[in-house]
């Protein structure tokens, strides 16, 4: 009886521990599609599943970075949800391209126009950014959950270096280091780069060698000209002789 007893006490225990744990692990979340390279730009997707049981959820907020503002996003209809995004003025103006931006994207709301969310159910809300930071290793985007029962959860909490998981932990995007690409046409325009200059130079190269082999043929035919000339001279000296001994 007394094994009985124990063997029910630990099986709600660990049913318990996995509730818990699945309760938990059910946030907000953020994704790249492929991946986010620092410097380029890159389709994200805001996971966001619904803990509600009664409830379904109606609304997200979702907040961008102030310290690494993005000033090109743009959303991906999605039938069913109103999307709104909203700008703000920025203390310092960011360089892109060579044009100088003066405000970004604060704020982007996605408001249900029918049921939203309904339990049991996720909903992934994608989003192209850029351009992303060169000197960041993540971004952390703070969420509001409205459900349908007015309840909000704001996921906001930022998570912290070897500490344990928040409560209500805000979305982070990993940033992966810049893409190889650019570096390789930079390197493919060096290359061909020094292929033109080994081109010229190449070119220059034939032109000198022609140029040698011409002032060559030249100097030979003048040679062989001016040996001729003396052969005719000695030729017609020996005729004029040959008649004056015959006249002797």
């Amino acid at each position: 009886m007394n094994v009985s007893r124990i063997a029910i006490a630990g099986g709600v225990a660990a049913s318990t521990v996995l509730l818990l744990a699945g309760t938990a692990s059910a946030h907000v979340s953020v994704q790249p599609q492929g991946e986010a390279a620092k410097g380029g730009y890159a389709t994200i997707n805001f996971k966001v599943p619904n803990e509600r049981d009664d409830a379904s959820t109606t609304k997200l907020e979702v907040n961008f970075p102030t310290d690494h503002p993005l000033s090109s996003v743009s959303a991906q209809a999605l039938p069913g949800w109103k999307i709104e995004i909203t700008k703000s003025k920025l203390a310092k103006p960011l360089d892109v391209h060579g044009k100088k931006i003066n405000e970004a994207v604060s704020k982007v709301t996605w408001t249900a126009d029918g049921t939203g969310i309904a339990p049991g159910y996720f909903q992934q809300f994608p989003l192209s950014v850029g351009q992303l930071p060169e000197d960041a290793d993540q971004l952390v985007f703070k969420a509001l959950q409205t459900y349908s029962n007015k309840e909000v959860v704001r996921w906001i909490e930022e998570p912290t270096a070897g500490g344990d998981e928040p409560e209500s932990p805000a979305p982070v995007l990993k940033l992966t280091a810049a893409s190889a690409d650019a570096h390789g046409a930079a390197a493919d325009d060096k290359s061909s780069d020094a292929d033109a200059a080994k081109a010229k130079h190449s070119t220059a190269s034939s032109k000198t060698a022609s140029s040698a082999s011409s002032s060559a043929s030249d100097s030979t035919a003048r040679v062989l000209g001016v040996v001729g000339i003396v052969i005719g001279i000695a030729g017609v000296a020996f005729g004029v002789l040959a008649g004056r001994r015959r006249s002797a």
